[in-house]
Formats: C-alpha cells, structure tokens, sequence
C-alpha cells in the first residue's frame, strides 16, 4: 500500500462526505496508486455515521470505519487509524477540506528523492483565498507569540521587520515557493509512516490543537524537515466542528485551546526557564483563555 488517508469525523456529517467525494476523485485518477481511507468517527451526534455508512455502499477505494463510544480526541483518534494503516505514506485530512488539485503520486516521489523531509505540507487556503495561517508557522517561543498576540507581527512589512516580528508565521516566507517551515496544519500532513511510528505518534495528552504542532517539533528534533509545498491546493472551511458550534461546545474548543498551550509550553520550554517565570506564562495563558470566553 502506498497511501494511508486518515480522516476524523466529528459532527461534520456533509462536509465529510464532501471531503470523500473530494479525495476519491483524485484518488481515483492515479491508477497506479495503492491507497486506502482510514475513518474514524469520534461519537458524532449530527448523522454523520450515517452519512459515511452510505459512502462506503459506493466508494472505489478501500475504506475501513472505526466507530468510537466516546470523543478521544483529535490525537488519540489519528493514532487509532494510523494503526490500523498499511500505507508506506501516512496523510492526516481534516474532515472540513476539499482538494482543489493534486497529484499524489507526484507528492510521494518528492518526499522518496527527499529522504530528509520528515512531513510535507500543501497551500491551505480559506475560502475567501488568503492561506490558512495555522498551515505555515513558526514554533511559538516566547518572543514569536507575544509578537503574534500583541500585534507586532502585523507591522511587518519588510523582510527585516518580518524576521524580528513574524516569526508566528515566517512572515518573509515567498508563499508560491516550495520551502522549510516548522509546523504545518494538521488539515494536510503527509508523513512517511515510519517517521510517525518513530516519534510514536501523536501525543495523546493534546485533546485538540496543538498536537500538530507538538508532532512537528519532534520531528525537527529528529533531524527531518518540514516543507511547504504550494504547487497544490486545499481548501480549508475551518471552525466547523469546534467555534462556530453550540455555545457550550465553544467554550470546551476555547479552553482546549489555551490548554494545549500550556502543554505545549510545559513539554518543550518550561525547561528552559525558572519556576517563576513559567509561573507567569501559565498565569498569561489563563488571562487569555477566560477573556476569551
């Protein structure tokens, strides 16, 4: 098997089938590809079992279903599918994307001849056109994030000023070139599944957001490079499952948010740093969340 698909539905029920119908179209094209289509359901109550039930009566391409009793999570749930994977190539497809053009092939012979890439991402757009800002980051230092959530970065309108301010999300960056990034999205990660089984997956202690970001730093850890490669496109209907849901469900997504911050921060920074210094951080990132709410 060449490619393994990884899709996680929750309470997406016509954008996940419009995912589908996306992927396999493209799928489908490329003849000589051996792929399959991993999905799992993180207890939707929107009809969305149902809706992927029906898919899988018409689909071409190898899907296998697995059906959770409970939300585990983002993380949990992709590690859940990765194991159930054959695929020398792992993607990790959010549910609310469509593919607006890809060669697959053309994209798992580049990471081959590039044996040091360790996770490739493509253009993530909005519908409006701008990119998707999560899909080209930077690692979220001190400096960087409070240069993103004060602002500063907006200011950067020289290569010179990008380098001190954009680092969030590498500002300077030519965005129709192929280059190194740090992090991409997890609404398109490509990875060689035996990268993703050395550095055993997601960590599961991320509930939602940033575990993408978490697997990409030890990647880079590793010695591999992440890559953004812009020649192909997806379009991204972000915040369909999570911010724009019921009140409650709002404020669950905000504070697993902030929560994978502190997480984030505590795993790969806090050691760098007194106690009462990261005391003030956590204190930093708490001020956020609840005036978020």
């Amino acid at each position: 098997m060449d490619l393994s698909v990884i899709i996680i539905s929750y309470n997406t029920a016509n954008l996940t089938v419009d995912c589908l119908n996306s992927l396999t179209f493209f799928l489908n094209k490329e003849k000589k590809l051996k792929s399959e289509i991993i999905i799992v359901d993180n207890f939707s109550s929107d009809g969305s079992v149902e809706n992927i039930r029906e898919f899988l009566k018409k689909s071409q391409i190898p899907i296998h279903f697995i059906e959770n009793k409970k939300n585990v999570g983002y993380g949990a749930a992709n590690n859940q599918g990765v194991k159930k994977s054959k695929g020398e190539f792992i993607l990790l497809l959010n549910s609310d994307t469509l593919i607006e053009n890809i060669s697959f092939t053309t994209l798992l012979e580049y990471m081959k001849q590039n044996s040091k890439i360790g996770t490739l991402t493509v253009k993530v757009r909005f519908p409006h056109g701008e990119i998707d800002p999560a899909s080209h980051r930077g690692f979220p230092t001190i400096w960087r994030s409070f240069c993103f959530f004060s602002r500063l970065e907006k200011i950067s309108t020289s290569t010179l000023l990008s380098r001190i301010f954009g680092g969030y999300h590498l500002t300077w960056c030519d965005l129709s070139k192929i280059h190194e990034i740090d992090c991409p999205s997890g609404a398109f990660f490509l990875i060689p599944k035996i990268i993703y089984e050395k550095v055993k997956g997601f960590d599961e202690k991320f509930f939602m957001y940033g575990e993408d970001l978490d697997l990409a730093f030890r990647i880079k850890q590793l010695g591999y490079k992440v890559v953004y490669y812009p020649k192909y496109t997806i379009l991204h209907l972000k915040h369909q499952s999570g911010l724009k849901a019921t009140e409650e469900i709002r404020k669950k997504t905000k504070y697993h948010f902030y929560d994978a911050m502190k997480i984030f921060y505590h795993k790969h920074y806090a050691k760098n740093y007194p106690k009462f210094f990261n005391s003030f951080i956590y204190s930093v990132i708490d001020f956020k969340a609840k005036s978020s709410l």
